[in-house]
Order: C-alpha cells, then sequence, then structure tokens
C-alpha cells in the first residue's frame, strides 16, 4: 500500500514538472499545426522521432504513416470480410480448392490450415511490385505527402482547399485507428476461444 501511494505521489510530482516540459514543447514548435496535430493530444510525439527533424524527416515520416495507416485499413476489412462468411467465389488454385476452405487472420499463414507457401509468397510479390513501382509517386506531381495519384484525379480537385484538409484529416485517423485496430485483431485471435471477433458474429 505504501509503495502505491509513494509511486502516485511520484507520478504527480513528475506531472508538475516544468522543465522538461518546455524544452520537449521547444522541439516541436515547427510541426504543431501540422495536419494530424489534433485535440486532445495535438502533436503526440512520445519516442521523440521529430526532435531536431526537418521538413524532410517530417515528410518522410508522415508519408510513412499514411502508407502504414492505409495498408492496416484494408488488413481490417480484409479481416472481418471473411469472418462474416464473405469470400470470392471458385478456386483459388489449381487444385480446385476454394477460397473459404483457407481460415481467416493469421491462421492462414500459420497453422496447418494455412495457405500454400507459393501462395503467400504470390501475395508478397504483389504487394513489392506495388511499393516498387505504384505506391509513390511516380509523376513527381503530389501535392502532399502520401499524394500517388500519379496523374489520376479521382474527383480529388473538386473539393474546396478546406475539404481537401478534412478528408486528409480523415484518411489519417482513420489509418491510426486501423493500426490499433488490426493489431488488436491480432492478439485477440492468439487467445484461446477468438474473444473479440468470435463473440460479435454470434449475436
Amino acid at each position: 500500500m505504501k509503495l502505491a501511494v509513494f509511486a502516485t505521489l511520484l507520478a504527480t510530482a513528475v506531472a508538475f514538472a516544468p522543465a522538461q516540459n518546455a524544452a520537449r514543447t521547444t522541439s516541436l514548435n515547427g510541426f504543431e499545426d501540422a495536419l494530424g496535430a489534433q485535440e486532445p493530444l495535438g502533436l503526440f510525439d512520445p519516442l521523440g522521432l521529430l526532435d531536431g527533424a526537418d521538413e524532410a524527416r517530417f515528410n518522410r515520416l508522415r508519408t510513412v504513416e499514411l502508407k502504414h495507416g492505409r495498408i492496416a485499413m484494408l488488413a481490417f476489412v480484409g479481416n472481418l470480410v471473411p469472418r462474416a462468411g464473405i469470400f470470392f467465389p471458385g478456386s483459388i488454385d489449381l487444385n480446385g480448392d476454394s477460397f473459404d476452405s483457407f481460415p481467416p487472420g493469421l491462421a492462414a499463414v500459420f497453422g496447418d490450415d494455412a495457405a500454400p507457401a507459393a501462395g503467400l509468397g504470390q501475395i508478397f510479390l504483389f504487394a513489392g511490385l506495388l511499393e516498387l513501382f505504384v505506391m509513390k509517386d511516380v509523376t513527381g506531381e503530389g501535392e502532399f505527402s502520401g499524394d500517388f495519384r500519379n496523374g489520376f484525379d479521382f474527383g480529388w480537385d473538386t473539393f474546396t482547399e478546406q475539404g481537401k484538409l478534412r478528408k486528409r484529416a480523415i484518411e489519417l485517423n482513420n489509418g491510426r485507428a486501423a493500426m490499433m485496430g488490426i493489431l488488436g485483431l491480432m492478439m485477440h485471435e492468439m487467445i484461446e476461444g477468438n474473444p473479440v471477433v468470435g463473440l460479435f458474429l454470434e449475436y
């Protein structure tokens, strides 16, 4: 009990220590108003990746964050859809194995019922080709970090400048949520009984 009280007092004292906080705030001043620095956390950089960073490094980290967020959004939806019983029709290989013959989630990669290694190799190869030749600013005409339109408009120019900022912020936040979401799904899949997704599908 005494140890718990001491830890609480220590945490309170650290929370009101001004010197460290002031130094940290100064190092982030250049990016505090950047897209994605939103309430209640503001510019959240607990690992100090932006300490002393210039604009080029910030843009690089933002591009990586966006790319990981986009992959996580696809992964999250791709994890839930087959659990809902939705699969591609037909066979996944020349042996006549149907798409629903393989389990969803991590079990499709690891375990006795996992997809063949050749199939996983094709997935990694396809992802690598996208990374090298598609998911990048090929034309050099990108307006912002993560702008991979490469000459295709997709209706983007019909939005106002304020609307564009709002859409970008929505994508950024959805990507952040999806990164946490897919990690949560993978963690719970390793727990006996698959308590999260399994329970949801029973209701």
